[in-house]
């Protein structure tokens, strides 16, 4: 029997869940239908569970280092099974608090596969749901590069990692974008050979250039072995993957990861039978988050927007007040994104690249090696590097490559919020001993007025 909501939400991902949420506490009477599990794939397939692994790798390579710092710590050893055990269950307790808050909420929650009946219809489950607004928050899945060898044993994307239990001895990881990166700095810290194959000239292609070259030779000193410009043509039993660079090359591993973008999550949905407009798959909408169909929405991954937990959250917030009645926009000109490496990469803003083909521009540095909180953990490697327009003062950018890069990018990403100057920025007092203190000094730095490098 058909039940009709205000407002219908597809799809329980970070993007979805919040926005359901939202919903329900602006007083609009909410549904949420979700296929799989609640958290999408974000808590269930990605962020969190990454994290998860990461810490426990990082703990591991704590205990290995104990001497240096003045602690006897003999006989370490990891058992991946119970890494993998300590992951499930931090998900499983972060599940429960969504489903928690959904009911708190008031939220209605479906479990089953949405498909389009028509603009206002769902079918779920041999049942239907109608809605005068709905949310499309399906998000995306691991792309296949239609190589041969894809479908070889062994061969693996994101989700087949996160669900391992034993760990190999080698991994070749196909790409050198942030999942790569970050599946190297996990495998690695464990002790396992690792070789990433970028296509790219450089791994991390996205962040400020200098970071990313940074983050290359930490990797390398660490013993990942990185072959960048390099386009991979196949893969053959026992897992050898060739590739061309400057020639035919090849590389081996127990397992082959393959780390290269993401497609969007449509299918069976018939969103053709709602008149909702696509482009390459992904859901077209404007700065309100509104589909061709005014009354239908899109938030997350699956608008191709920024492929971020975080902006999937945001735009739910925003799609939500605009269904109850607002007129908020979506921006995307100041959103942080990490890289869960080690040390940890955060960026927020223009790169100096981009920023000096508009602007007439001033750039501060700060060496991780300078910051003595950074010198007490044991890291040395990176800096903070702050964009500033010259005659105005406005923060443009900000990359840091640190310990706890990922805690701190908020204040920057904050102060650009408000229209902070870098002067600002520069007099705000810093808590000493700190990593966050690297900012102030970067900032000072703008201006050549460092005391401490």
């Amino acid at each position: 029997m058909s039940k009709h909501y205000q407002a219908a939400v597809v799809g329980g991902g970070p993007g979805g869940y919040v926005a359901a949420i939202r919903l329900a506490q602006l007083g609009v009477k909410t549904v949420l239908i979700e296929k799989d599990k609640l958290g999408g794939t974000c808590l269930n397939r990605g962020c969190i569970p990454t994290k998860s692994l990461l810490h426990s790798a990082e703990v591991y390579k704590t205990v290995l280092e104990a001497e240096k710092y003045g602690v006897t710590a003999k006989d370490a050893a990891f058992d991946y099974a119970k890494i993998s055990a300590r992951k499930d269950s931090v998900v499983a307790k972060l599940r429960k608090g969504i489903e928690y808050l959904e009911k708190k909420a008031g939220v209605d929650v479906i479990y089953g596969a949405a498909s389009f009946v028509d603009a206002h219809t769902l079918a779920v489950n041999d049942d239907t749901v109608t809605a005068d607004n709905i949310i499309v928050a399906t998000g995306t899945a691991p792309a296949r590069i239609p190589i041969p060898g894809i479908d070889l044993p062994g061969v693996m994307d994101s989700d087949a990692v996160l669900a391992m239990t034993g760990c190999p001895k080698s991994v070749v990881i196909i790409g050198g974008g942030v999942i790569g990166v970050e599946f190297a700095t996990l495998f690695s810290a464990l002790g396992v050979k690792v070789s990433i194959v970028e296509m790219m000239d450089e791994i991390l292609p996205t962040p400020d250039q200098e970071i990313a070259a940074l983050m290359h030779k930490k990797l390398t000193q660490g013993g990942v072995e990185i072959f960048t410009g390099a386009k991979v043509e196949k893969i053959e039993p026992g897992l050898k993957v060739h590739f061309n660079q400057n020639g035919s090359k090849s590389v081996s591993g127990e397992a082959v990861v393959v780390a290269i973008g993401r497609r969007p999550v449509t299918d069976g949905l018939m969103l053709e039978k709602a008149g909702v407009s696509m482009n390459r798959g992904f859901v077209v909408v404007d700065e309100y988050l509104r589909t061709s169909a005014p009354h239908i929405y899109a938030i997350g991954d699956v608008t191709g927007k920024v492929q971020l937990a975080h902006v999937a959250s945001a735009q739910g917030l925003v799609a939500a007040h605009n269904i109850a009645g607002g007129t908020k926009k979506m921006r995307y000109d100041i959103i942080p994104s990490c890289v869960y490496s080690e040390p940890e990469i955060a960026s927020v803003g223009l790169t100096e690249e981009q920023a000096r083909k508009t602007h007439s521009v001033k750039v501060g540095r700060f060496s991780t090696a300078a910051n003595g909180r950074s010198m007490i953990m044991g890291e040395s490697a990176g800096l903070v590097k702050i964009i500033t327009e010259e005659k105005t003062g406005e923060i443009l950018g900000c990359h840091i490559m640190a310990p706890r890069a990922t805690d701190m990018i908020g204040e920057v990403a904050a102060a650009m919020r408000a229209e902070g100057t870098i002067e600002e920025l520069a007099d705000t007092i810093h808590a000493h001993p700190t990593v966050s203190e690297m900012i102030m000094e970067a900032a000072h730095d703008v201006e050549k007025l460092c005391v401490h490098q």
